[in-house]
């Protein structure tokens, strides 16, 4: 859902907004005539795509009266996984053409928004291991990972190709030259493919661009957001780099050895990202045609309540194709939490990912004057700052005296914390040396490299100033440069920003899946954001954690060729942990701190290792989906859209609890339910498990069997679960857990349990 802190220079708290993941109803293409329109014919009829592309022409050209008129206007010509395009239509123009036989559906294009040293190792991604899945997986050389973002800064040191052998044969993909970007010079054996999609911003004749000016009208990239995710995924080892002298190491991706398929989707528009759908649904297209073997997509908007059939809701309509074809998607779980229902991207096929902290923390020390040292949250790395105490209740608070100052100011709802640092960047406190803000905890707060920073701290702290201010004649303050701590004195949690479940559109499918380090994840930037001479910085939000999920997914690819995307989100959910490394409980942070639930992580930390051997899979395939999506209750034209077939929905529709997710959630409990698994073996052709169970607060639990027998006849096997609430009023949900144990192989499968208990009522409103 995405990019996250660090991405546009820190002028004002506004840009955290801007930076996750938004969306926004398109302007009206290439001119205030015509919009882009995106038509649907449904499946594709013709094996040459030249002869598809061809009748999209004849189509257009019978609305627009002429073939060089239909070939101004299309924009992208769909013809791998379904038939379709995109063109600059005027609404009379989209009106007739909607009523074409041929034409399925019809929508206007609209726009997605990007959703970003130490992080691996502390997954146990260690290359010093000599067992392990990195090095079992081979780092991941001959898996193909595709990446719809900003595009790529080529000259990085992340995307070096030294030591890898030649590009797999299955690779279809192109590497297409344009202003900046020579394709014999800039693609390599690691970054193997470049695209870029600019239809969707241009007019016919390819001038007067919507898109900024510092922009490159190729793959390479102005921003630092797809370098940073494609590098986190997937970068070369690169050794002693930074973030400004801060998370000092080796950088290098999950997957270090994996080839890189860049899809530059998004550009900056009127100073802001946006990636248009249009653009989104081709990339989508050609990384199945290229033969990526993972898409990883830190995309996504703030509306939470997209259905999977929704027109606008492409990412899902591409994924669902890309994993019938055997790939896995892997998304951002996005950074509008930590309010509920906030989670994107929630279509059960791909895997959503939320963002946590890892085992580093860098805050600056603030200094009382009577010795009292506070920690403060922004990377602060300018020099030591020092001066007299001062507090101002507003951004217009203009009392005198504020000339070199350190101003402290707490942030409410009526002085939100962009208008308090703009004012103290533009405004009236420009003479200030320092601003403190009082303000919640928020882990998407921007470092800030001025020689006068803003730092903050939470209300706890910041009353701690405040008193101290208030008893002390003369106070004064000592700000210090930024300081890393490491190691398990730093407690793992969920990132604030991080979108939560439960599933606001179907609350049966627990989202987001599975968490993994999301907050000052340091990787590759370009050289306009690049914060040290290193060019490498650190970046927060689920856009970060996303490609490590996608990294970690080619890796379980490389040694488990025959699964299927859905087995692979199986083994990293049912794997994933409650704990960090250190045995410690992951806290999320929010309104206020709590244990994380399985709406703030799902399935838990990610554990790879654990993920390589897990024992057992929650499978399903494409009929499986569908089914599910009747049971949805979505009509048969929508169901047919998505999964490009016409088939119907049986009578009566299937059961909502049937799609066999490696989790259950129960929005609804009244009366008993029993809901039907079905896991296959994965490990020794003979193994045994036995339940383990942590029944929800007041439902009780059943199950049977209790234990599995596996062996070469039986490789699948199911099991039934029953629950019966003992609570007599509504609640909220409470959570459990459900484990088959190995304990011979030390191997534990487990599904999250999410229960709440709804008496709904009848009225009778005769009376």
């Amino acid at each position: 859902m995405g990019s996250q802190v660090s991405w546009w220079p820190f002028l004002v708290m506004v840009a955290v907004l801007v930076l996750n993941v938004e969306f926004s109803i398109a302007d009206g293409g290439a001119d205030e005539d015509t919009k882009v329109h995106i038509v649907f014919l449904g499946e594709v009829e013709h094996n040459d795509p030249k002869l598809v592309t061809a009748s999209h022409i004849k189509m257009l050209e019978s609305v627009l009266g002429s073939k060089k008129e239909a070939r101004e206007s299309i924009v992208h010509s769909y013809r791998h996984g379904f038939s379709g395009f995109a063109a600059h239509l005027t609404d009379a123009q989209a009106k007739t053409l909607s009523e074409h036989p041929d034409v399925v559906r019809m929508s206007q294009d609209t726009y997605f928004k990007p959703q970003t040293t130490r992080a691996m190792d502390y997954l146990g991604l260690s290359q010093s291991l000599p067992k392990g899945l990195l090095n079992d997986a081979k780092m991941g050389e001959d898996v193909i990972i595709g990446v719809l973002d900003s595009g790529v800064w080529p000259e990085s040191l992340s995307f070096r190709d030294e030591g890898l052998g030649p590009i797999p044969a299955r690779w279809k993909g192109q590497c297409v030259d344009g202003p900046e970007w020579d394709s014999k010079k800039h693609c390599n054996k690691k970054l193997i493919g470049a695209r870029y999609y600019t239809e969707s911003f241009f007019k016919y004749n390819k001038t007067d661009s919507r898109i900024s000016e510092y922009e490159y009208v190729s793959a390479r990239e102005g921003s630092a957001h797809g370098s940073h995710t494609a590098s986190t995924a997937a970068g070369s080892f690169v050794a002693n780099v930074s973030d400004n002298g801060l998370g000092v190491g080796k950088a290098r991706g999950a997957a270090p050895r994996a080839r890189i398929a860049m899809y530059k989707v998004c550009w900056q528009k009127s100073g802001e990202p946006a990636c248009s759908v249009a653009d989104i649904t081709k990339a989508m297209d050609d990384a199945v045609a290229d033969g990526v073997d993972v898409i990883s997509i830190s995309l996504g908007r703030p509306n939470p309540v997209q259905t999977e059939v929704e027109d606008y809701n492409e990412i899902a309509y591409g994924a669902f194709y890309a994993v019938s074809k055997g790939i896995t998607v892997v998304t951002a779980g996005g950074n509008f939490g930590p309010h509920s229902n906030t989670v994107q991207n929630i279509a059960p096929w791909i895997i959503t990912v939320a963002a946590s902290g890892l085992d580093r923390w860098h805050p600056t020390p603030v200094t009382l004057g009577n010795g009292v040292t506070l920690l403060a949250r922004t990377q602060h790395t300018s020099g030591e700052i020092q001066g007299d105490l001062v507090f101002i209740y507003s951004p217009q608070d203009l009392s005198p005296g504020l000339d070199g100052k350190v101003v402290l100011a707490f942030s409410s709802k009526e002085h939100q914390p962009d208008a308090f640092t703009s004012h103290f960047l533009y405004g009236g406190l420009t003479e200030a040396k320092a601003l403190i803000l009082v303000m919640p905890n928020d882990d998407t707060m921007p470092d800030t490299q001025a020689e006068r920073p803003v730092v903050s701290v939470d209300f706890e702290l910041g009353t701690t100033i405040y008193n101290y201010m208030k008893n002390t004649r003369s106070p004064t303050v000592k700000i210090s440069n930024a300081r890393e701590i490491t190691g398990p004195i730093v407690s793992t949690r969920i990132a604030k920003f991080s979108g939560r479940g439960p599933n606001s559109v179907n609350p049966y499918v627990l989202k987001p899946d599975i968490a993994a380090p999301g907050i000052g994840i340091v990787a590759a930037a370009t050289p306009n954001r690049m914060n040290g001479a290193s060019g490498y910085m650190a970046q927060s939000g689920t856009s970060m954690a996303a490609p490590i999920i996608a990294g970690i997914a080619a890796l379980l690819r490389s040694v488990h060729p025959d699964w299927s995307p859905t087995a692979i989100k199986s083994a990293i959910i049912t794997t994933g942990t409650k704990t960090d490394p250190y045995g410690e409980p992951i806290f999320a942070e929010g309104l206020s701190r709590k244990l994380a639930d399985p709406f703030d992580f799902g399935g838990g930390l990610v554990r790879p290792d654990k993920a390589a051997d897990p024992g057992l899979v929650y499978d399903a395939n494409m009929e499986d989906y569908k089914r599910f999506l009747c049971a949805s209750s979505y009509n048969e034209a929508q169901i047919n859209r998505l999964t490009r077939t016409q088939s119907k929905c049986s009578s009566p529709r299937p059961s909502l609890l049937e799609l066999n997710l490696p989790s259950i959630t129960l929005p609804f409990l009244k009366e008993d339910v029993t809901v039907t698994r079905t896991v296959t073996n994965v490990g020794p052709v003979n193994s045994n498990f036995k339940l383990i169970l942590e029944s929800p607060l007041g439902v009780h639990v059943t199950v049977s069997p209790k234990k599995l027998h596996f062996n070469s006849t039986h490789k699948k096997l199911s099991f039934n679960v029953t629950f019966h609430t003992t609570h007599k009023a509504n609640t909220m949900y409470y959570f459990g857990s459900l484990t088959w144990a190995d304990h011979r192989r030390h191997v534990n499968v487990t599904i999250p349990l999410s229960v709440r208990t709804q008496m709904l009522m009848n009225f009778d409103n005769s009376s």
